[in-house]
């Protein structure tokens, strides 16, 4: 950050140069990412007092605390113009006419200083009023330039214990708001404001029910500017303890959030009424480039997580060995699965992740996302590091969770459908068939990548992230149909995600996002679906994988699993073998029941919004909003699908369409 003098500070607004400065002897602060017409202002969230000040000033810190606006900042600081006061409004009141802006003795009732201040010292704290507004009439006049109209959020926050009656957690003052020009936009804030959310509490918007908006900020831009709207909002301190200054970090995370979208959302709607760009949304009016601390968090993330691939310590070691054993012999024995040990320090890697500096990324949207993940690997290095003892199933059971009865509906539902003439081909086509096949498919597709056989591998094929690299299972064997649906699933899908991943500046995505497993899975069956290669066969192995699950959470005892299996559904010992290795790897396995559950939910989401942009990378539903939005505003570029990812009925899959339909 720079230290700018008043002076310095409009040279760089009048050349439109972007900045990030204190200005004045730290009296405020500016911050400019790029010019757009929006700014926001937290005037009274400051607590300096100027040295000279202290000795005569009668109020304890947390006196003077109570009647400043903490954390005001916080609220709008993603924005790409804020203007932040850092002195207490008790030296000098921003929100009052330069001449008032200094308390003579009391304020709300208390005495503030022991004796009235000098000429000097008002004259002092004078000057750092009209430095502020020289500076926002500098800013305002320079955006009036450039987009004609501007708008100003002017955000503040209220005590509301001593007040007896109910109250709003945001209220409009549109007292000196030009009403007949302007009502619309304060009516769209107030509505904005009213879907905000916030855990354990009713939240609502009114306007005027508590304060009017008589500050001087929208009294001094009315007297100098015609086409500039400020909207004051005054914030009911439900984010913290109003009385002792106890913040509420969870409260304080979603009126972030929310604010955010209700302010981007009304100066969106701002712009397309008076500036008549009909295109404009919500992502115009934020900012267009990757702070760099996103960019250093993402950074030291993948640095430690780049190298936890599940799979790669999940998948036994010996599992060539344990089915020979296991369906030669007559009486059967629970295999002895051994496995990769692992190479990470589970309380080193905690400790490391949790000290990454996820605070310094402002925006509340993007803070959230990272923090998933955060949270993710950290349940992630639980479940590998308990690998083959009994804690891992109870945390694979949090990480990936478990079948609801309603998955259990649609497994059973799909499992007693009768299989369809000519559906159950025969496989023919070894894995060095499989290997050339894919890899003519890749070059078609362009994707640059590796296909390797592999003996360490339980299913057929799977896709290496951190190498960018397809496994075939080298005792795998393929029908046609299952080799070109393997192709879509495997290079169409987790291939291409991969890709894109690693050609992003934010590795994030090569991590994988919440929920990547459940979303990408369900994209690569849906990408089956899609390109017509989607069997009877096929849903009910992802059917069967539900249920394994299922019968390892109530047996805990694989040869049951398996005999259940083959008694319930008629399969073979071999498909037996291999549906409950799958459960019960590492001590219990809950995964494969995201298949059937990712695929639904995938279908559903089709129905109402393009998918190109879950292919980024691995991405997952829960954050696809602000994935989304990070497009938009061009942190990360579009993705688009090799083949359409759209659901087109024909007559030789009516079949298939009415059963994918019915899952629920």
């Amino acid at each position: 950050m720079l230290t700018l003098s008043e002076k310095q500070c409009i040279a760089l607004i009048n050349k439109g140069e972007c900045f990030h400065a204190e200005v004045e002897n730290a009296a405020f602060i500016i911050k400019i990412d790029e010019y757009c017409p929006v700014i926001c202002a937290a005037i009274h969230n400051g607590h300096n007092l100027r040295d000279d000040l202290q000795k005569a000033f009668l109020l304890s810190d947390d006196e003077r605390f109570y009647e400043e606006d903490p954390y005001t900042y916080d609220l709008i600081s993603s924005f790409p113009i804020t203007i932040c006061g850092n002195d207490s409004r008790f030296e000098y009141d921003l929100n009052r006419a330069k001449t008032l802006s200094t308390y003579f003795k009391t304020a709300w009732d208390k005495q503030v200083w022991q004796k009235p201040l000098t000429p000097k010292q008002r004259a002092v704290s004078h000057a750092k009023h009209q430095s502020f507004y020289n500076v926002l009439e500098a800013l305002i006049a320079k955006i009036e330039k450039q987009f004609k109209n501007s708008i100003v959020f002017d955000i503040h926050s209220y005590n509301f214990k001593r007040i007896e009656q109910d109250t709003p957690t945001f209220n409009i003052g549109s007292a000196q708001i030009d009403i007949e020009r302007w009502g619309s936009i304060a009516n769209h804030f107030e509505k904005q404001l009213h879907k905000i959310e916030l855990p354990n509490l009713n939240a609502r918007a009114a306007t005027n029910e508590v304060f009017q908006g008589r500050g001087y900020l929208i009294t001094h831009v009315n007297a100098h500017f015609d086409n500039t709207l400020v909207l004051p909002v005054e914030v009911k301190k439900v984010f913290m303890n109003e009385t002792n200054g106890e913040l509420y970090p969870l409260v304080l995370e979603e009126l972030q959030a929310g604010i955010k979208n209700a302010i981007s959302e009304t100066a969106a709607f701002f712009m397309r009424r008076y500036a008549k760009k009909k295109s404009v949304s919500k992502v115009d009016m934020l900012a267009s480039s990757l702070a760099p601390e996103i960019l250093a968090v993402d950074k030291k993330l993948y640095s430690l997580c780049r190298k936890i691939e599940t799979l790669n310590f999940i998948n036994p070691i010996n599992i060539a060995s344990e089915r020979k054993k296991f369906l030669s012999s007559k009486t059967q024995k629970n295999p002895q699965f051994r496995y990769k040990q692992l190479n990470i320090n589970p309380h080193q890697f905690r400790e490391k992740l949790y000290k990454l500096a996820i605070d310094e990324i402002i925006d509340p949207d993007i803070n959230h996302l990272y923090r998933h993940v955060i949270e993710n690997y950290a349940t992630k290095i639980d479940l590998l590091s308990s690998i083959g003892n009994d804690d891992f199933v109870y945390n694979s059971l949090k990480y990936y969770g478990e079948p609801d009865d309603n998955d259990i509906a649609n497994a059973e539902f799909i499992l007693r459908a009768p299989m369809l003439e000519g559906d159950a081909q025969e496989p023919i086509h070894n894995a060095d068939y499989v290997v050339q096949y894919f890899t003519e498919i890749a070059k078609q597709w362009g994707l640059k990548c590796k296909i390797e056989k592999s003996a360490r591998i339980v299913a057929k094929a799977m896709v290496n992230n951190e190498k960018g690299l397809l496994l075939v299972n080298k005792d795998a064997l393929f029908s046609e149909k299952e080799l070109k649906a393997f192709a879509y699933h495997e290079l169409g899908i987790h291939m291409l995600t991969t890709i894109n991943a690693k050609n992003q500046k934010l590795k994030v995505f090569s991590l994988g996002l919440v929920g990547n497993t459940h979303t990408q899975e369900g994209l690569a069956i849906f990408s089956e679906y899609c390109s017509g290669n989607l069997t009877l066969s096929r849903l009910k192995v992802l059917a069967l994988r539900v249920m394994a699950v299922k019968f390892m959470l109530e047996h805990n005892d694989f040869t049951k699993t398996y005999q259940a299996l083959i008694d319930n559904y008629q399969v073979s010992r071999e498909q037996a073998f291999t549906l409950a290795t799958r459960a019960y790897r590492g001590g219990g396995f809950t995964k494969d029941y995201l298949y059937l559950k990712g695929f639904r939910d995938i279908v559903a989401l089709s129905k109402t919004h393009p998918l190109d942009n879950l292919l980024v990378g691995k991405t997952g539903l829960v954050d696809l909003p602000v994935v989304t939005e990070m497009i938009e505003r061009g942190f990360i570029p579009r993705a688009q699908s090799l083949f359409p990812l759209t659901i087109e009925p024909k007559a030789d899959t009516q079949i298939i369409d009415y059963l994918v339909s019915a899952i629920q």
